[in-house]
């Protein structure tokens, strides 16, 4: 009487456990489903298999033994567990997605800055200084930030104009203005030209301007597409705009499986679209005025249209080349850089040796144009990793690492398309490099007013073969 009553309780117990464990895998499915990154085939190997599991632990509950009872209790709470972690794991790696992909917006963060032995704590304290502004560059975001000023202090402030942003900073230093307005993102273009600024100034108040981003139409992942790879280095938030030091344009074919990856050096002498009034300037330059002005600048400078952009802070770049175990790098040439020694050849690498690597050009004869394609192979060892089955054991370290370092305008569906594409037809990429190539001379840039600067003159013939040969990936069926 007491076993058969015992038995009884287990086989409630039991059919209780598996009921949980049914919803779980329900909802482990239904999380698959809704994401899109699943293919048919592969759901449906799950649905099967999940059936089963539940099919063979919920029978067992029915067969008088007091061991099958049990052994279908523990094959339960073991599945049970694996759905839940599945789940949980896989809505971590989905939220991140969300978080990275679809930008829409590029974000100004201007800046109220004044000396550093400036008696002013706060933006009030400055209500009667004469502030500094931009007459020729910027002009609608320090108008902007003019007005925040004006609310703050509860008055109307004193004005002097500037035409470069490099007379308005010396002017501050030299106590012509008590304080200067502009755009963080000029802050590199001063130190080019006033060495050690940036200690000499504390900032007093700063307010962020967000711009949309138009997306372009008729964009399809379905269909060969560029994307504008851009390395910058931000302490704040990774939508704020900034000089870009890396620029790749990643041609993506997802029929024949082919990327190519196009370099064009930071200091290429080149015209921003809709900013620069035909003058020339900087390429790393363009991304203070946003990434679509980087992107812009690129698809005249190549004759080619350009749908997405991925913009990664270059020091997250330690944390994804960890999380991927190390990558195996190619360099050309033996040179030591960042305490680190690399020889010509195959070199395995870890974050910050990965970053040394692709930070250093002063070894090289050919300076920037060789950092370009260490990049590259920087860039290129972690999509080949990345595209391997290795990636399965880390995907989810990765997306946790990269959620604060990377922003992309490609939205969370088209990203679960390309994951669903992957899982669908299978099969390795091939990726291959090329780099634009110019001669160095010292002008006159947009950003720097008179100021000359370092920039590299395009090879005209070498942008003509970069643009055919992305146009040919792109073309190829």
């Amino acid at each position: 009487m007491e076993r058969s009553w015992q038995h009884s309780i287990n086989g409630i117990i039991g059919k209780i456990i598996t009921l949980i464990q049914l919803g779980v895998s329900i909802w482990f499915i239904s999380s698959l489903w809704i994401s899109g990154m699943m293919p048919m085939k592969f759901m449906t190997i799950v649905i099967v298999v999940a059936l089963v599991m539940f099919l063979m632990t919920f029978g067992l509950q029915f067969v008088r033994s007091n061991g099958a009872n049990l052994a279908g209790m523990v094959l339960s709470v073991l599945f049970l567990a694996v759905f839940a972690v599945g789940t949980a794991v896989f809505l971590t790696a989905n939220s991140t997605l969300a978080n990275v992909g679809g930008a829409t917006y590029k974000t100004d963060n201007m800046l109220v800055v004044v000396r550093k032995d400036d008696p002013a704590e706060t933006i009030t304290d400055a209500k009667d200084y004469l502030f500094g502004r931009l007459t020729t560059i910027d002009q609608e975001n320090t108008d902007k930030m003019l007005d925040e000023i004006r609310d703050n202090v509860g008055q109307e402030i004193s004005i002097l104009q500037y035409e470069t942003v490099q007379e308005e900073a010396q002017a501050l230093l030299d106590g012509e203005v008590e304080a200067a307005v502009y755009n963080e993102a000029y802050e590199s273009v001063i130190e080019e030209t006033i060495e050690g600024y940036t200690d000499k100034v504390k900032i007093l108040h700063n307010y962020g301007i967000k711009t949309k981003i138009e997306a372009e139409e008729g964009r399809s992942v379905e269909k060969p597409f560029n994307v504008y790879i851009s390395g910058i280095d931000v302490s704040g938030p990774i939508t704020t705009s900034s000089r870009s030091d890396v620029n790749i344009i990643m041609t993506v074919n997802p029929k024949t499986k082919k990327i190519l990856l196009t370099t064009t050096p930071r200091d290429y002498y080149v015209e921003i679209p809709e900013v620069s009034g035909g003058q020339r300037d900087k390429l790393t330059h363009a991304g203070i005025y946003g990434v679509d002005r980087s992107m812009a600048t690129l698809e005249k400078l190549y004759d080619v249209d350009i749908a997405y952009y991925a913009r990664v802070n270059f020091t997250s770049l330690i944390k994804i080349v960890d999380a991927l175990g190390g990558v195996d790098v190619n360099s050309e040439y033996a040179f030591s850089a960042g305490g680190y020694s690399f020889s010509k050849g195959m070199n395995h690498m870890d974050g910050k040796k990965a970053l040394a690597f692709s930070r250093e050009r002063s070894s090289f004869s050919d300076g920037d144009n060789q950092r370009g394609k260490n990049q590259e192979a920087v860039l290129s060892a972690i999509i080949q990793k990345a595209a391997s089955p290795a990636i399965l054991t880390s995907a989810n370290q990765i997306l946790g690492n990269i959620g604060d370092s990377v922003e992309t305008n490609m939205t969370h569906e088209e990203m679960a398309q390309l994951i669903n594409m992957q899982l669908s037809d299978g099969g390795s990429w091939s990726v291959e490099s090329q780099a634009a190539s110019g001669q160095g001379d010292t002008q006159s840039c947009f950003s720097s007013g008179a100021q000359k600067l370092y920039v590299m003159w395009p090879d005209e013939s070498v942008i003509e073969e970069l643009s055919a040969k992305m146009k040919q990936v792109l073309e190829e069926k």
